[in-house]
């Protein structure tokens, strides 16, 4: 049978090491093609491009695997690859491995997550993986044994519909990692503040700074996996309905008729 046709993507950049890992991991179970910025794209979220043009340039970066690099953000080089390079659906993408962790609430920021996101919307299985490991000299190559073992899972067994996994991976030797848990994501958030400073002509500017406080004592999370030496595997929906407060809605709200609109409307609209 033909191998897999696997679309590789970040938010690091084309020449982060983490996607190197990530190339050479997937290599071995698919046929790869890489889209990703072109410059580092972290904290992105899930932005598009919209008043510029976009660029696809070819690059020579990893021996035998056709590569681009694109000027927009990690969503935007889902979309093209897809649009302009594959023109169709690949098997799976995979998005990372990011340098560092996009555990819990950090996943609403995360260019690598959204990348993944943009792939299941498009019906694509989609996995987005992160070392929880920011230093330069960080250690890949447990992410992505881990990467290659998730990857083959998810191909042997697909995900169900408009479900994609957020993967992260604590900075442990591989024969320290103790095993995959699937979890739920953390109830936790940051605690920032903007440090104030002045520039050289003294202009006042801000510099974002702050602290990731995890407000969840659960043996369930992603975070309890990752401090317990865990590989954390959330399952993830685009579908941001809270489902279980519609009825709580429905119950406690007073829906108002077409007449009673109308009247309240006159009155707001006579106020003035």
């Amino acid at each position: 049978m033909d191998k897999p046709t696997i679309l590789v993507t970040n938010d690091d950049g084309i020449h982060a090491p983490g996607i190197a890992m990530l190339v050479n991991a997937m290599k071995a179970i698919g046929n790869i093609i890489v889209v990703a910025p072109d410059k580092p794209q972290s904290g992105m979220g899930h932005a598009i491009t919209l008043n510029e043009p976009l660029r696809l340039n070819p690059v020579n970066i990893f021996e035998g695997i056709e590569a681009y690099a694109c000027s927009g953000t990690p969503v935007d080089c889902v979309k093209l690859a897809k649009d302009k390079i594959l023109h169709h659906k690949p098997d799976l993408c995979v998005s990372g491995i990011n340098h560092g962790s996009n555990s819990s609430i950090n996943i609403i920021y995360s260019g690598t997550m959204s990348a993944a996101v943009e792939a299941s919307i498009e019906g694509i299985p989609a996995v987005g993986f992160s070392l929880l490991d920011f230093s330069l000299q960080a250690d890949f190559s447990g992410a992505g044994a881990y990467a290659k073992i998730i990857a083959e899972q998810v191909l042997q067994y697909g995900l169900p519909n408009s479900t994609l996994l957020n993967v992260n991976i604590p900075a442990l030797n591989l024969n320290e990692i103790k095993g995959i848990k699937i979890c739920r994501q953390a109830v936790a958030k940051w605690e920032e503040e903007y440090d104030e400073r002045n520039d050289p002509h003294g202009r006042k500017y801000f510099w974002l700074t702050g602290k990731f406080v995890n407000q969840d004592a659960g043996d369930d999370t992603d975070e309890w996996a990752l401090s317990n030496g865990y590989v954390s595997v959330v399952p993830v929906q685009f579908d941001m309905t809270a489902h279980h407060t519609i009825g709580y809605f429905n119950k406690t709200w007073t829906i108002k008729h077409h007449d009673e609109i109308s009247a309240t409307s006159k009155s707001v609209n006579n106020l003035g």
